[in-house]
């Protein structure tokens, strides 16, 4: 085997990035500390085409050295917005008919797999996920607004992934649901 060059892989340029159609989810960021989680949010957000990602709180916004470190660039490509607190942005994406899922261990939780087979259905066709403080979590006034929280299944000694790391692997799992949804992994949103 032999590693692809950059320009073998047929990258979307920023403009082409910009006009091309979005996986209808955002992802918000609730009072996230490190700058460096915020621009690893924002790579993964950039990979799999994320319609936009809320900032919200003590998170940092760009344009910032530490953010563009890991983001390499992601921050110019995914649309972003700042809220000043969370209940706002929740408030904003129900009222545009988002289903918002906070990612928290509560009880009645709906374990990452088990997430229904087309998230994307019914009458709300976008979804919004909501991932928290490195060390808090989600705060539970924004757990009361969701309207439901998933989990990711862990079985290890920590009870608790880095928030990048869960963004990643959330995102992930609703790109893989869409394009299965598509029936054709060919099929790019």
């Amino acid at each position: 085997m032999r590693k692809l060059r950059t320009i073998e892989m047929n990258r979307l340029s920023l403009k082409e990035f910009k006009e091309a159609n979005k996986l209808p989810l955002v992802v918000v960021l609730d009072d996230v500390r490190s700058l460096y989680n915020v621009g690893s949010v924002f790579r993964s957000c950039d990979a799999f085409r994320v319609e936009a990602i809320y900032l919200c709180g003590i998170t940092a916004t760009p344009p910032s050295a530490e953010i563009h470190k890991t983001a390499l660039g992601a921050e110019d490509s995914v649309d972003w917005k700042y809220f000043a607190n969370t209940e706002d942005a929740i408030r904003e994406l129900k009222a545009n008919h988002y289903f918002v899922y906070s990612v928290e261990q509560v009880e009645g939780s709906t374990k990452l797999h088990e997430l229904p087979a087309t998230p994307f259905a019914g009458d709300r066709q976008s979804c919004a996920v909501v991932l928290g403080n490195e060390v808090k979590g989600v705060r539970q006034e924004v757990v009361d607004m969701s309207d439901g929280c998933l989990e990711i299944p862990q079985f290890g000694t920590k009870h608790s992934l880095n928030v990048s790391v869960t963004a990643g692997i959330v995102v992930w799992e609703f790109a893989r649901r869409l394009l299965l949804q598509a029936n054709n992994i060919d099929n790019q949103y």
